[in-house]
């Protein structure tokens, strides 16, 4: 009998964009479903997913994930995928237009913040509406990160 493969239990987090938060204001998240070949759900069920440089647009009233890498699942070799082809976000229309309304008129951008496995085993994507940061916002938040990190010590000192 051959020895069973580990798969990460339902509910955990398959990939994660840690840079997005650094990088942006996230004024709103929703989730999204996505449309996966079962050799790119099987590598993402192993954790290894990429969405660092990913991004996510509107084109002919539908939502594409870009550049999201999600490498050859060996075993499946015959059935295999292209790690960066386009994929399709599922998303209601009225959510797709407010989308759309929002990366066309207030020059907002679409970050997937991370992809999951739901408790039933659906692949999600959890896809923020985020405006870039500039510089100085992004040293002001790292001195905001610094000084509540040194105010936890202090009352950890004082007890």
């Amino acid at each position: 009998m051959p020895p069973k493969r580990k798969h990460k239990t339902p509910g955990t987090i398959a990939a994660q964009n840690r840079k997005a938060r650094h990088d942006y204001f996230i004024e709103e998240s929703l989730e999204a479903g996505i449309m996966l070949m079962g050799s790119e759900v099987k590598s993402l069920r192993e954790g290894r997913g990429n969405i660092t440089e990913s991004f996510a647009e509107v084109k002919d009233g539908e939502v594409w994930l870009v550049n999201a890498h999600i490498p050859d699942f060996k075993p499946a070799a015959h059935f295999s995928h292209t790690p960066t082809r386009p994929r399709k976000l599922l998303l209601k229309r009225q959510e797709i237009n407010k989308l759309s309304n929002a990366v066309h008129r207030k020059g907002m951008t679409l970050v997937p913040l991370s992809i999951y496995f739901t408790e039933r085993g659906f692949a999600k994507v959890d896809l923020g509406l985020a405006r870039g940061k500039k510089g100085y916002d992004k040293r002001e938040s790292s001195k905001d990160r610094d000084w509540k990190l040194q105010q936890s010590r202090l009352m950890r000192a004082k007890g």
